[in-house]
This record gives C-alpha cells, sequence and structure tokens, in this order.
C-alpha cells in the first residue's frame, strides 16, 4: 500500500504517534514504517509525512545493529549564560555581595541588594572587562540574581530608621578594606558578631514543621538564655558559633576570637586580620576594655588586626548576618526547649552547604562593666593607629613589644 492512499486521519495518527515516542524508539518506528512502505520509502515519507531521511536511515541502522546511538540532548536549544562565560555568576556576587544585607526580619534567607539589574550588567562591563554584545541582557541577568538568592529590598525594610553624615564614606571605606583583604595574600577577612538572645523553652518561634507540636501561649520565664556570637569568614563561606549563657562582653568576644584563631592561624598564616563590626556597646572602638583586650591579642600573636565597623543603623549589612538568617530559618520550626537541642540544631545548619566548624557552649560567666581608667586607655591610644576623618569606625592595631602591666 502506497503512502499516499493512507488517509488524512492515518497519516496524523503516524505523526501524533512519531511526535510522543522520545529519541531512539521515535527512530525506529520510522524506519519501521518506512520499511513497510517498501521501496522509495523513505523518499515517500519525506514527502507526505515530513520525516527526515537522515533521521530514518539512524533508525534504519539501529535495528540491523541491534544498538543504540547516542542522543545528545544537552546540545540542543540555548546554552545557559555562564556556559559562555564561567566566571559571570562569580563576577555578579562579586559586586553584589559588598552592598548585601540579610532580611532584616530573618524570616527568609534571602539578601537584599539596592542594585538593579541595570546597574549589574553596567559594573560586569565596566569593572569586569566584559563587553556589550557578550553580555545577556538585563531580564537574563536579573534571572541570575534571583539564583543566587539576591533580591529587591522590601519597601517597608529597605530604609534605615538614621543616616549618619559619615555613612556614605563609612561604606565606602569598608568595601574598599573588605576588597583588598580578600584580594591579598596573607590577609583573611573575618565578620563578628553576637545574634538576639535565644529563650530555652517551649516556645513558638512562628516556624512551621510536619511534627505535630504545641507551644507555650507566652514567652516567660525561660529554663535559660542563650546568646549565640558568630565568626563568619566571607570569602570562604567557613563559619564557626559559640554561645554564652551570661552577657555578652568585650571579654567573651576576644576569648571566642582566641579560640578561633589556631584554626585560622594554621590554614592562612596571615599577617593581618580584617574584622568585620558593628558599633555594638561591647565591641566598638571606645569601649576600653575591647580595645585593651585586641591590642593584647595582636602583641601575643604577631598580628596586625585591622578593625572595620559598619555605620549605625546598618548592622544587616555585615555579612555574619546572613548566617543568622539561614540559622533562624533552620530551627524556627522546632522548640528550643533545651540547650542539648539548640547546639544540635546549629550543628546542623547549613551556610552554601557547609555545616559550621564549631559550634561551642562556652560555660565561663563573664563580669560587665570592666573599663579602663582614661589615664589607662591614653597608654593603649598610643599604640593603636585611626583612621583620619573617620576614627571611630577604621582602626589598626599592631604588634607591640612592650605591652603596660596590669
Amino acid at each position: 500500500m502506497s503512502i499516499t492512499e493512507l488517509s488524512d486521519d492515518v497519516k496524523a495518527a503516524l505523526q501524533y504517534a512519531v511526535d510522543h515516542l522520545p529519541g531512539q524508539h521515535r527512530r525506529r518506528f520510522k524506519a519501521k514504517v518506512v520499511q513497510a512502505m517498501g521501496p522509495g520509502g523513505q523518499r515517500k515519507a519525506e514527502r507526505e509525512l515530513g520525516w527526515n531521511r537522515r533521521t530514518v536511515r539512524k533508525g534504519q541502522r539501529e535495528l540491523e545493529r541491534g544498538e543504540r546511538a547516542g542522543d545528545n540532548f544537552s546540545a540542543r536549544g540555548r546554552k545557559k549564560a555562564e556556559e559562555h562565560l564561567p566566571q559571570l555568576l562569580a563576577d555578579i556576587r562579586s559586586i553584589v555581595e559588598p552592598t548585601s544585607q540579610a532580611d532584616p526580619t530573618f524570616r527568609t534567607t534571602q539578601l537584599y541588594t539596592p542594585l538593579t539589574a541595570k546597574e549589574v550588567r553596567r559594573r560586569l562591563i565596566e569593572d569586569k572587562g566584559y563587553s556589550h554584545e557578550e553580555l545577556p541582557g538585563q531580564r537574563t541577568l536579573n534571572t541570575k540574581l534571583n539564583i543566587l538568592d539576591y533580591r529587591p529590598q522590601k519597601v517597608a525594610k529597605s530604609k534605615p530608621l538614621r543616616k549618619i553624615p559619615e555613612t556614605d564614606a563609612i561604606f565606602e571605606q569598608v568595601h574598599a578594606v573588605n576588597r583588598e583583604a580578600d584580594e591579598t595574600h596573607g590577609v583573611v577577612r573575618v565578620s563578628l558578631d553576637a545574634k538576639a538572645k535565644i529563650k530555652i523553652g517551649a516556645f513558638s518561634r512562628g516556624g512551621r514543621s510536619r511534627q505535630a507540636q504545641t507551644a507555650l501561649d507566652h514567652d516567660f520565664d525561660p529554663k535559660e538564655v542563650l546568646t549565640p556570637v558568630g565568626i563568619f569568614l566571607p570569602a570562604h563561606d567557613d563559619f564557626q558559633l559559640y554561645f554564652t549563657r551570661g552577657p555578652v562582653t568585650a571579654d567573651f568576644i576576644v576569648d571566642v576570637l582566641e579560640k578561633a584563631w589556631p584554626a585560622l592561624a594554621q590554614r592562612f598564616e596571615p599577617h593581618t586580620v580584617v574584622i568585620d563590626l558593628d558599633n555594638g556597646p561591647e565591641n566598638n572602638s571606645h569601649r576600653t576594655q575591647f580595645i585593651k583586650r585586641l591590642v593584647e591579642f595582636a602583641s601575643q600573636f604577631g598580628v596586625t588586626l585591622r578593625l572595620a565597623y559598619y555605620p549605625p543603623y546598618h548592622s544587616k549589612y555585615n555579612p555574619v548576618e546572613r548566617v543568622w538568617g539561614v540559622l533562624e530559618n533552620h530551627w524556627n520550626g522546632e522548640l528550643l526547649d533545651s540547650v542539648e537541642k539548640v547546639l544540635g540544631l546549629a550543628r546542623t545548619m547549613t551556610w552554601r552547604g557547609k555545616s559550621p566548624m564549631v559550634v561551642e557552649l562556652v560555660d565561663k560567666v563573664y563580669q560587665k562593666g570592666i573599663k579602663l581608667t582614661k589615664e589607662a586607655m591614653q597608654v593603649y591610644e598610643a599604640l593603636i593607629e585611626r583612621l583620619l576623618g573617620l576614627e571611630k569606625w577604621f582602626v589598626d592595631i599592631h604588634p607591640c613589644c612592650a605591652l603596660p602591666q596590669g
């Protein structure tokens, strides 16, 4: 029977079958139909059904040899931009990261950025050397930003409570210090900050869980209260978490830094450590006990410390805040009813695929309110360097040969 003798309904049925068969099965089906047509079948199938002769011949070879030819489906269609430009995502991240902040509510793991896709594209061309022709358009770059979890800020949370005259200059200097640290051998950057206190008890944290759990209807009288302090390495996505039952004092913060130091020194052998901070009451640059302990730290370990503070009311830009956002989302569906459960959940959280290197409860209780006299602080002030014009926010502490006694 000639193919031309088939009705239009039969031809449509054959084409329907072809359209719904995958790869090798489609080719073999075509080969069998053409074989049934007899001599000239390939030409007839091409003319009447629109079947490609090359595909039919490939199916015939598969039938004769009893083996399957490879289907290179991945080579079809348009490739992703990062396949043509392998460094694209890394370059986007390096542009957006310095200006991004954690979700101020800690309800999501998203990072908010004020940069538009148009601005990112401009900086890729001007700062990273891409050409206008090779870069994808704004819509594609917007998709890449979403893939990297950078989102536009919500209007209600994008405006800081207050902005001081030095805010822009502080941000510019922070970005410059951080960029230099990340690009310089022998310099390691850490982001350090405390998180809000955690009440231990059967209290709801507003999360969701697949297990039926019942929380107390009031958050009064917690069993205990823990406060975590995190040390985060933004350039390496590594972090350590330390918890205390007592207040977060200057001594506790520096003790935590001392605990983290052996691993940092062994891994990086740094001559300089840049520390990103906010202007908290216990770690600002005029907290006398904090400066005293850091001067001692620098001299004990022979390393230069460079303190870089984010502007007031902009603490959410400190990179460690992003870790806190992930931690909140990790345990919000749980009842944090014991210290062991808090520590256990902290150990199982991940930031960009990495678990914390250290999760430790520091049992020592620290005394609040320790401070130096003005006369004693003058000695330590002579051992540090403050950036002219931004003295409160940028401090260099170099190792000293001789320190004050007591």
